[in-house]
């Protein structure tokens, strides 16, 4: 919430959206649409509302090839009528599924129509939001740890086993929840190139029951940090330490975080080509490439042989994310709305 009038009357409400995040229901009776706790605040709301949108709506077949729509969860054998009923039961969740889709893209749609301006994290985000669009602002992130750490030092701090006089070794970073959906059965087997290592640094999701059993041993190449969950300042040292960074996501991505934290800290990536990081990579700051252990292979190869070249444009581009250049650009964005008469 910003005040542009005085220091007791809001001029304007800013809220991100994310059905998730404001308790979203889905309501049988009326399958197309999410409820959501914020819902009477967006019809009630006298005071002009700016929303940036976190996701947007996949397409239908994006949505059913999710993780969400997997055959672990489509074939569960619980339920009265046991095996018998497996069937019915599928296609009862199938149909659920599809529903769902249809509700979070019109509740998307609507809180769209509702606001006085809308803001998208990218490009991407904003073709698939459609009516317009939105004022593309990608997502602000600076390190944590100022000035910045070289290589070996954040190395040394974080005790990652390398040969500390060798100052060619380079490092590819590995990081996020254990999820399916992040993609960790591409990284064991992953062909990197001589004097490459991969690290791994994984956490729990907190809000997932999902917790995969990940296991490195065998992988020569492989260094698993077991740190588990990071601050910001040991998530900005693994960045420091670190040469690339690899996102083999499964599902159409929306926004990632752990991507721009990385363009912040200087990091070019490898990622599968879905279209957020389309967008980057055409900026030259990292590869996008099909999801498989050989295409991975490949791009790690591609970004080694061509490395300063990425790392130049990433620090060309990192300035576009200082939060001193972000907050102008939103404050630009409310000035419009205050000098525009209908509100």
């Amino acid at each position: 919430m910003l005040n542009l009038i005085d220091e007791t009357k809001p001029h304007i409400v800013h809220v991100q959206f994310e059905p998730g995040l404001y308790g979203a229901k889905f309501d049988p009776k009326h399958p197309k649409k999410l409820k959501t706790n914020i819902d009477d605040f967006y019809l009630k709301s006298k005071t002009p509302i700016v929303t940036t949108f976190h996701v947007g709506h996949p397409t239908l077949s994006q949505w059913m090839k999710s993780f969400s729509f997997s055959k672990k969860v489509l074939f569960k054998r619980s339920g009265r009528t046991g095996k018998a009923g497996i069937p019915v039961r599928a296609l009862h969740r199938m149909w659920t599924y599809s529903l769902m889709y249809y509700a979070i893209k019109n509740t998307n749609i609507e809180k769209f129509r509702q606001s006085k301006a809308n803001i998208v994290f990218s490009n991407y985000l904003s073709a698939k939001l459609g009516e317009g669009g939105g004022q593309v602002i990608y997502h602000g992130a600076e390190p944590a740890i100022h000035p910045p750490l070289g290589k070996q030092e954040a190395r040394k701090k974080l005790s990652i086993p390398l040969d500390s006089s060798n100052n060619t070794q380079r490092i590819v970073l590995a990081i996020g929840y254990r999820l399916d959906s992040k993609g960790w059965d591409i990284i064991k087997k992953l062909n990197l190139p001589n004097g490459w290592k991969l690290l791994v640094n994984t956490s729990k999701g907190f809000s997932d029951a999902e917790d995969l059993v990940l296991n490195w041993e065998g992988s020569a190449n492989i260094i698993d940090l077991k740190k588990g969950f990071l601050d910001e300042e040991e998530l900005s040292m693994l960045f420091y330490a670190s040469d690339a960074i690899i996102l083999p996501y499964k599902p159409e991505a929306g926004p990632s975080g752990t991507l721009i934290d990385a363009l912040a800290h200087g990091l070019p990536f490898i990622a599968t080509d879905l279209g957020f990081f389309k967008e980057f990579s055409a900026q030259g700051l990292g590869i996008t490439v099909k999801r498989s252990p050989q295409e991975f292979s490949k791009g790690i190869k591609i970004l080694e042989n061509n490395y300063s070249n990425y790392v130049e444009a990433v620090d060309k581009f990192k300035h576009r994310i200082k939060w001193g250049i972000v907050s102008a650009e939103h404050a630009s964005v409310y000035a419009s709305i205050k000098d525009n008469k209908n509100t």
